[in-house]
């Protein structure tokens, strides 16, 4: 070579180049990782769906193993009587709330606004300057807090179809659900299947059991709210059961809401039933907190309540009412997808319960 003589180098033109291959295999990951936030982003509300499909099939399939241990017939017929079964409590409960419980209802609605306006005239009177503060602009204020809600939830007809379409995935999901897990697999390197399996069976175990919990509590909430409330002789006490039922869904943030109803349509009776009202609510929570909770903690796993109130917030600020109640479920299935990885790298490879 002669002196001086300049020496090429490889240009980023040239894909032969380890150096450049290198380069360009960081650059695909980052952005890859770009466009997946933003595909988030983009696709919340369908994601959300489908999240709320696979919470729904859990239940489906849940009930179908569990009807399987008293009655030994193919899994489609037990798949069949757990979705009538299902669909007929739906529909019951949409029927109770809004036909015989329509008066009370309306009623309960007043007697709610009321209270309240006495308890922020009282709060203004006494120097907290609130006084001129309404029912209407305080809740408002607080749905501004929470969170927008998307498009598709935002209206009556919105969230009926979310409903609806939430129910359809989750059927299809439940009907073969081996079926979606390989189509999942088969997108994932052969090297990485077989740990895929392990963390699918991992999480649709925990989702089981996390949500066979969260009905044990429903009922218990519901029921036992109803029938304390009618003992005492509080008002609409069917209709505060069964908010109380639906709230319990939404661990922490469902109880304050039931809990300030329970007590406003207590004092709305007199003294003596709010007193018996916020007994109540105390001896329906202390069941529910000391007993149910924690029994589905150790068969699940151990979510800390800051941890899901913070996921609560986090999800209902970005998405809404929809992820609000579906925060639960995603931090638990997280949390269980990241134990099985844990347990892999360590060797263990626990398999979860089929």
């Amino acid at each position: 070579m002669a002196d001086g003589a300049h020496v090429e180098e490889a240009g980023p033109t040239e894909l032969t180049d380890p150096l450049v291959r290198t380069e360009l295999k960081r650059a695909a990951v980052w952005i890859g990782l770009v466009l997946a936030v933003l595909g988030v982003i983009v696709l919340a509300q369908p994601l959300l769906l489908i999240i709320g499909g696979m919470v729904f099939a859990s239940m489906l399939d849940g009930g179908t193993r569990l009807l399987g241990r008293v009655l030994p017939i193919g899994r489609g017929w037990r798949l069949t009587i757990v979705s009538l079964a299902a669909v007929a409590f739906i529909v019951a409960t949409v029927w109770i709330a809004g036909v015989q419980l329509g008066n009370q209802a309306a009623a309960f609605t007043e007697t709610v606004r009321g209270q309240a306006n006495r308890i922020l005239a009282y709060a203004g009177a006494h120097g907290f300057g609130i006084g001129t503060v309404q029912v209407e602009q305080l809740s408002q204020q607080l749905m501004g807090g929470l969170g927008r809600l998307t498009s598709a939830v935002s209206s009556a007809i919105g969230a009926f179809t979310s409903f609806v379409m939430i129910l359809v995935i989750g059927v299809f999901i439940a009907i073969e659900p081996r079926l979606y897990e390989r189509g999942v697999a088969w997108m994932l390197p052969l090297r990485s299947r077989d740990g895929f399996y392990r963390t699918s069976s991992r999480m649709g175990a925990t989702l089981r059991r996390l949500m066979a919990g969260r009905l044990v509590g429903m009922a218990v909430e519901g029921v036992g709210t109803w029938l304390l409330l009618w003992a005492g002789g509080v008002p609409m006490a069917g209709l505060l059961g069964l908010l109380t039922g639906i709230l319990a869904f939404l661990p922490n943030i469902g109880a304050i809401i039931s809990g300030v109803l329970i007590v406003l349509v207590g004092f709305s009776a007199g003294v003596d039933a709010g007193l018996w009202a916020i007994a109540v609510y105390v001896m329906v929570q202390v069941v529910d907190g000391y007993v149910i909770v924690p029994y589905v903690a150790r068969r699940t796993v151990d979510l800390a309540p800051a941890t899901v109130l913070g996921a609560q917030l986090l999800f209902g600020a970005l998405f809404g009412i929809l992820g609000l109640a579906l925060a639960d479920p995603i931090v638990a299935m997280a949390k269980a997808a990241l134990q099985q990885m844990s347990d892999e790298r360590e060797g263990r490879g626990v398999v979860a319960e089929p």
